[in-house]
């Protein structure tokens, strides 16, 4: 369904991706583990061109294939038409109420009818729990009722791949599981998914695949089984050590 290959990335003299290829099929949920600094994140904004890769391509079904090196305009924004990602900080616009959000990209991006996009934006505040919130800003939801926007914001646009980039790392503990639960649900809908994320029990609870990342490199890709409780790479299995290490605390 998604298919990137060769992708490379560089920042100035610093290049962060290294010729990574990865293929996601149909309902496939995808997550990427690894450190800071490991890529995954760069990588996950290189799919809809968020960061434009500096080599590589990007299939996306079998009509659409895009050189990286020389993109044309109209491909990119099909590509971006048919994915839809959720932020990190939420990225709501503070000035727009919580449906006025959701219906923002329906309007602009899609060319739908207010009242169509309305609808549609209301059911989604309903699926994700939030239909009371529907004429409130931002500024007045905690960081997991923010992040549930986001989420319906993406599904509004029926997207075929959500891509996700640390869902859950602004929230406060507390906050995480109601984010998770509601990915979870989304999961299990069939929608295609890419995940950068700490959460391991998420992603061996949810995944079909796991890949880990570490100096812009795909290290190890397999089964939630094979990578996370039976890892073969040496630096996979330091990562996760240091991941479930309980802290030690001196009193």
């Amino acid at each position: 369904m998604i298919k990137l290959t060769n992708i490379h990335k560089s920042f100035n003299d610093n290049e962060v991706l290294k010729g990574v290829s990865l293929e996601v099929q149909k309902g496939d949920v995808l997550t990427i583990l690894g450190p800071s600094g490991s890529g995954k994140t760069t990588f996950l904004r290189c799919i809809n061109f968020l960061e434009k890769p500096n080599e590589g391509t990007i299939e996306l079904g079998e009509q659409l294939k895009i050189n990286a090196k020389k993109p044309a305009k109209k491909d990119i924004l099909q590509l971006r038409k048919r994915t839809a990602m959720v932020f990190q900080n939420y990225n709501l616009f503070q000035n727009k109420t919580v449906l006025e959000n959701i219906v923002e990209g329906l309007v602009v991006a899609q060319k739908r009818p207010k009242h169509e996009a309305i609808h549609i934006a209301e059911q989604l505040l309903t699926k994700v729990g939030l239909a009371e919130k529907r004429d409130v800003y931002p500024s007045s939801l905690s960081g997991g009722q923010q992040q549930r926007v986001g989420i319906a914001r993406a599904l509004a646009l029926n997207p075929e791949v959500i891509l996700f980039d640390e869902p859950t790392s602004a929230l406060d503990p507390e906050m995480v599981g109601e984010v998770l639960n509601l990915m979870k649900e989304i999961a299990s809908e069939g929608i295609t998914m890419i995940v950068v994320t700490h959460e391991i029990d998420f992603a061996r609870e949810v995944s079909s695949r796991v890949v880990f990342m570490d100096g812009g490199h795909i290290i190890e890709e397999g089964t939630p089984e094979e990578v996370i409780l039976h890892p073969s790479k040496e630096r996979t299995q330091q990562f996760l050590r240091r991941l479930n290490r309980q802290p030690e605390y001196m009193i």
